[in-house]
Formats: C-alpha cells, structure tokens, sequence
C-alpha cells in the first residue's frame, strides 16, 4: 500500500460530498442532512505476533443550499472516535503504539454552475486528528480541492479534480475522480457512501430493488493519519492505519429522506506505522485480513 491512500481518500471523501449534495435536492432553501455510523473491525493478527481491534463511531452532519443561477454552497462537520485494543504487538515492543483517536473538522463545499451540465466546485476545509493526551497544535490538516464535474440528463455524473493538502508532516498535491455511471435500469457504478465506515474513496456495483431497498458490492481505499500522545512510547509522533475494505452493503430507504445501510465485509491490505514527531518511519507492521462490520443511519431535514 502507498502513502497516497490516506492523500486520495481525504479528498474523495469531501468531494464526494459535495457531489451528493448537489444531486440531492435542487428546490432551494438550506436543507440539513446528519448521519452516524457505529464500526467494529475485528481482530488483525499482526506481523511478528499479536493482534489489534478497532471500535469507531462516526458522526456527520452539515447543512447545503442551492442559490439563483444553480450554484450551491454548504458547510459540514465531521466528528470520529476510534478505540483501539492491542493484543502483546510485538512489532511494536510488545506495547500498544497508541489508544484512542478523535478527529474533528469542518469543510465548506461551493459549486458554481458553468452551464451546459458542468458544476465547478472548491472545497477549503481544516480538521484535527490526534491521539487522547496529544498536542492539538500539532494535528492540524488544511487544505482545499478543486474539481470540475459533469452531471447528464439521465442522472449519470463523473468528475475530475485536483487537492492540495498540508497535513500533519506532509504537503500533498494528488488527483481526484468522482463517478455515478447509470449502467442499466438499475444497475451504478458508483463512489461508496460518504456517510458510510469506509468513506468513498473507491468504487460499488450498486442495483436498486423494488420497496425501497438497494445491494452494493465495492472496495475502498483507507487510511488515517494522526498525531501520537505526548506520553506515549513515541512522544509527539505520529500513527498512520492502512487498508482496503471490501464489502457488502444492504440499504434500506424508509422515504425519500431516511436510509439504513448495512455494512460486512473484510479489511485486506492492512497496515500499522508509527513515525517519529518530524515524519521519520520508527516501525511498521502489516496485519491479516479483519473482519468489518457497521451500521449507518442518515437522514436529510
């Protein structure tokens, strides 16, 4: 795995964003949407001996308007808890690397109709991902994404773009595609759901059944990047997770505002890195796939 997974997966995760949204509701008015979504990722057998699990919480929510000419403009937040569990990691010294993470932010999505079916769109946005006890000065992430999109007559939209990112250690200047193919009648290709465990960083084989349920099968990239404890065994450095989350989601709409999806899967391709407080790697290991369970619950006001 590349350190451009975490780099795309920022990004895809708010561009996606705003693409939803533009294609959510165009009456007017601002219009609140929020959603939350509990994880379990089981355990990992680790490289050289040991284990680790993960229970998350993810929380979104945000608000988005269109405005005269069709441009639209919003503001989201984000809110995640991660509670991880090592088992004797001895890749690690045989002592858990971190604990707890939070990561909380904000992003501000703007899209501009250029005519012809073409959306412009920039997205600024800063968060904090860190350990408990960590220096919140030093777990800062800014940055902003440019794109341009083109939605069609049939619903269908694809999009290009490009970020820029100063994340913690890091400058990134990285791509970006965004993708809803209507492939049948109802059959996508689309992004996995921002609101969902593995963000939308990759691609789902959507197909929509009659009385409001739809199937997804997709993969995604994943990772999280965030600044260490001051007291822990690396002081001020930070921790990195990596992986590819395959799965199956099973989604139920109860009306036009209200889902309920159902996340399993597994998490291949995982892997654990500490660096030191300048970016320096300390140590790394890879680990089995895991399990990967989660429920979302999202509506729109």
């Amino acid at each position: 795995m590349k350190s451009g997974f975490s780099r795309r997966a920022l990004a895809l995760g708010i561009a996606a964003a705003l693409g939803t949204g533009m294609a959510a509701a165009q009456g007017g008015g601002w219009q609140p949407s929020a959603s939350i979504t509990p994880v379990y990722q089981g355990k990992g057998a680790l490289d050289g001996g040991g284990d680790y699990s993960a229970w998350s919480v993810l929380v979104r929510a945000g608000v988005s308007s269109d405005f005269a000419g069709g441009h639209r403009a919003g503001v989201s937040f984000t809110y995640d808890y991660t509670d991880y569990a090592f088992s004797a990691p001895k890749a690690f010294g045989g002592v858990a690397p971190w604990g707890a993470v939070r990561r909380y932010g904000a992003s501000a999505p703007l899209a501009f109709n250029a005519g012809g079916g073409w959306f412009v769109a920039v997205v600024p946005s800063v968060d904090w991902i860190h350990e408990n006890d960590a220096d919140e000065g030093e777990a800062l992430n800014w940055g902003a994404i440019l794109s341009a999109t083109r939605f069609f007559p049939d619903g269908s939209r694809i999009g290009v773009g490009v970020g820029v990112y100063q994340r913690i250690e890091k400058t990134s200047v990285f791509p970006l595609i965004l993708v809803d193919w209507k492939l049948a009648d109802r059959w996508r290709l689309v992004n996995p759901l921002t609101a969902g465990p593995t963000g939308p960083a990759g691609l789902e084989l959507d197909y929509r059944f009659d009385g409001g349920w739809n199937l997804g099968l997709g993969a995604a990239m994943r990772s999280t990047r965030f600044r260490l404890s001051e007291t822990g065994p690396v002081p001020d450095g930070i921790g990195e997770e990596r992986g590819v989350p395959v799965f199956l989601r099973a989604t139920r709409s109860f009306g036009p505002h209200t889902a309920l999806s159902l996340y399993a899967g597994m998490t291949f391709a995982g892997q654990l890195r500490v660096e030191d407080s300048a970016g320096n790697l300390r140590r790394e290991a890879d680990f089995d796939p895991a399990p990967l369970l989660a429920l979302t619950f999202s509506a729109r006001f």
